[in-house]
């Protein structure tokens, strides 16, 4: 999605005159800036044309209830015709609260790991209490075997990319590391957040504690196992996926289960604790395949012009991040078994 540039409109439509706006993070899908006033500061956002509009109910209902719960959350906000975004040229935009604080790339302490373990819990507990049907549906959101046809299709379409011969070497490497994948058990169904990456949680400025999560659009039902999955992936690589050169740090991996296991309210069954492992496996397994297809296809994440050539060299970056965060996970997985077993 090409990043828009607001305009007076836009803001003057929530009431909001004399603004200054600053672009913020580092999002792959959706583009967000500061807005701040005299006596005031929002968070705006333009939103992907991927996601229906009625997510914005969804996420209405969930920061209001959230809130309601005594917890830090931001809320999304009505314009001044009580709508909760705002369609400019064919564009939706919304507008949050702001709540002061930072947010993190990389888990580059197991402390960061620990804090996300404890919001996440925390977010899944109250989540599931909650007596609301979602109006936004997201089927297949990880497929992964989708996901891996969807490399194969890309590796027998795209052979004329002119970086194909090194991307259909990653490819390659990938879908064979991907047949040794273990089978996820069928647990059921579960509300989730969706994407509880590192950088979609708010961490008090002066310290390691998390305020609360961020960024609703994912919000859906969906295995618990799997957004653990892409919750351990995340925390547990201090490099990032930017950097081919990644790691899983069990250290990491012990922390963020010991928070999630404070809050969470023994919310998860013995089967879904057990299936964290391979879970997060299989998770890594679906992203390299999706970074790998987008490296030929370039048509889907964002990629960052300053640091890379092509979108193309951007995503293999991140595909091949990703399958060396797993190998590095199978040279420690009897650890992180331990680890699993001494938490339960």
């Amino acid at each position: 999605m090409k990043q828009a540039v607001p305009d007076n409109s836009i803001l003057q439509s929530y009431g909001i005159r004399d603004a200054t706006i600053k672009p913020i993070g580092s999002g792959l899908i959706n583009h967000t800036w500061q807005v701040s006033t005299d006596s005031n500061q929002y968070i705006l956002q333009q939103v992907n044309p991927m996601f229906d509009e009625a997510i914005h109910e969804d996420i209405d209902y969930v920061t209001n209830f959230m809130s309601n719960a005594g917890k830090c959350i931001p809320r999304l906000l009505r314009n001044q015709s009580e709508q909760l975004f705002y369609r400019h040229k064919n564009i939706v935009w919304r507008l949050y609260e702001y709540i002061p604080g930072i947010t993190f790339d990389t888990v580059t302490q197991p402390g960061l790991a620990y804090e996300a373990g404890r919001i996440l819990g925390e977010f899944h507990q109250l989540l599931n209490s909650m007596d609301y049907q979602f109006k936004n549906i997201r089927p297949g959101v990880h497929d992964t075997g989708r996901h891996l046809q969807l490399l194969e299709d890309s590796l027998n379409r795209q052979k004329n990319h002119p970086r194909y011969k090194e991307i259909r070497t990653l490819g390659i490497e990938i879908l064979n590391q991907a047949e040794t994948l273990n089978a996820l058990p069928n647990t059921e169904t579960r509300k989730v957040h969706g994407d509880p990456k590192i950088n979609n949680f708010l961490f008090k400025q002066d310290s390691l504690e998390a305020l609360c999560m961020l960024d609703f659009d994912t919000l859906s039902n969906m295995q618990i196992i799997l957004e653990l999955g892409d919750a351990m992936r995340s925390w547990c690589n201090p490099n990032g996926e930017d950097e081919p050169s990644s790691i899983f740090l069990l250290e990491s991996f012990q922390a963020g289960l010991e928070g999630y296991q404070k809050s969470s309210n023994n919310l998860l069954t013995d089967t879904e604790w057990t299936a964290i492992l391979p879970a997060t496996l299989t998770i890594y397994m679906e992203l390299a395949a999706r970074f790998c297809a987008d490296a030929l296809n370039e048509n889907y994440f964002a990629w960052a012009p300053d640091k890379y050539q092509s979108h193309s060299e951007h995503s293999q970056a991140r595909a091949t991040s990703q399958l060396n965060a797993a190998k590095s996970l199978l040279q420690q997985y009897k650890d992180a078994e331990c680890i699993l077993n001494q938490l339960r």
